[in-house]
């Protein structure tokens, strides 16, 4: 999922009334909307909530109709989501509550298990503040009901906020991720290139959300709104013909639907290079080592080896890194890809009777259990094979 965002329409307050949607006849549909032309109150939401209380998505962190939402399992399902599918979240989303059922068991628990158990989603930092943001509410007593106070968490920015806020708390915000990006600039044919039109996009969200159907169930209307984007307005061939918003859509009218929103192109992203070393002793154990506390993949498990660099690493360069000398044999390359740059690893095996380096033992049969990013699974694999 793409980087989020979120506003609050709790103070929105146009100086003069603005007008509606644009016509079918508007030359105009195909351009950006500015800012200042969106309506204040389309008066849409009513049409998209009948459609999500018959089609809302039946998800393992979503309360029932009728149900008060766990602000925990809201909190933690939106923290997972972040750069990260539904599908991909769902079954470590339903392992983590298994493990760690309340807010009060997570701050407990130690953070080596808290990375072990969020080990596969990515973007690690994002586990380290979970454990200290679920400290921090454990330590006074449940969560701030209000933004600025859930703002003040760690790991809470704007986005997640408003998310916990609107869909725990009912609190009048919209928060923006990837699919309401995409409605908004759909709805109201905005078709500036993201990321110059997240303000546009904003205005548009929170201009919705200042429907008075939407400030009475702000939970639903939240959730309605990514479920829309999720399971109709998809990224491509949108359902327009099933969409509770199909005739008031500008983009659908000029034909652009698809199309929208636009993007800049996207900058190739550096290549670095690196190698790592799977060392076994002669009692079925690996050597393994901790990466520092703090940056790429803060405090995480790993395999021994080199610095990741821009230049490719030789392999006599690349063993004179190895963590004691051995019979090392190359088993092959794994590719693994970041937000910022690309990877390309060599990984060396060797099997001694016993093991003398810096570092710690795990039996290779329990290696699930540690807390090994998607990138370091990915070496054991390549060297395992």
């Amino acid at each position: 999922m793409s980087l989020r965002c979120a506003v609050s329409f709790a103070a929105i307050a146009p100086a003069a009334p603005l007008p509606a949607l644009p016509r079918e006849s508007d030359p105009s549909l195909a351009h950006p909307l500015p800012v200042q032309t969106l309506p204040s109150q389309p008066l849409l939401a009513q049409p998209l909530l009948t459609w999500y209380d018959r089609h809302r998505r039946d998800l393992p962190w979503r309360a029932r109709p009728g149900e008060a939402a766990d602000p925990y399992r809201v909190w933690l399902s939106e923290i997972m989501l972040q750069q990260t599918t539904v599908a991909a979240v769902i079954p470590y989303y339903e392992s983590f509550v298994t493990r760690f059922p309340s807010i009060a068991a997570l701050a407990a628990a130690p953070l080596d298990a808290v990375l072990a158990a969020w080990a596969g989603l990515g973007y690690y930092a994002r586990a380290r503040n979970l454990h200290a943001c679920a400290q921090a509410v454990a330590a006074s007593g449940g969560f701030p009901r209000d933004l600025e106070g859930l703002r003040a968490l760690p790991g809470i920015g704007p986005y997640t906020a408003a998310a916990v806020g609107a869909i725990a708390f009912g609190l009048l915000a919209v928060p923006v991720d990837g699919n309401v990006e995409r409605v908004t600039a759909r709805l109201f044919a905005i078709d500036a290139p993201l990321p110059g039109a997240k303000p546009a996009l904003r205005a548009a969200a929170a201009a919705l959300g200042a429907d008075p159907d939407a400030m009475a169930r702000p939970s639903d209307f939240a959730q309605a709104l990514f479920d829309l984007g999720a399971t109709l307005c998809t990224p491509t061939n949108p359902a327009c013909a099933l969409c509770p918003w199909r005739d008031p859509c500008a983009a659908r009218r000029a034909g652009i639907a698809a199309d929208l929103p636009r993007r800049a192109p996207k900058k190739l992203r550096p290549l670095r290079h690196g190698a790592h070393f799977w060392l076994t002793d002669a009692t079925g154990h690996v050597l393994l080592r901790q990466r520092p506390p703090h940056g790429l993949l803060g405090g995480m498990t790993e395999l021994p080896g080199t610095a990741w660099r821009d230049a490719p690493w030789p392999a006599e360069e690349a063993l004179r890194h190895a963590p004691m000398p051995a019979d090392w044999r190359p088993t092959g390359e794994v590719r693994h890809g970041f937000t910022h740059f690309e990877l390309r690893l060599d990984i060396f095996a060797a099997r001694v009777e016993r093991i003398d380096a810096d570092g710690f033992l795990r039996p290779v049969t329990a290696l699930a259990n540690e807390a090994l990013p998607s990138v370091m699974r990915k070496c054991v694999r390549m060297a395992g094979a």
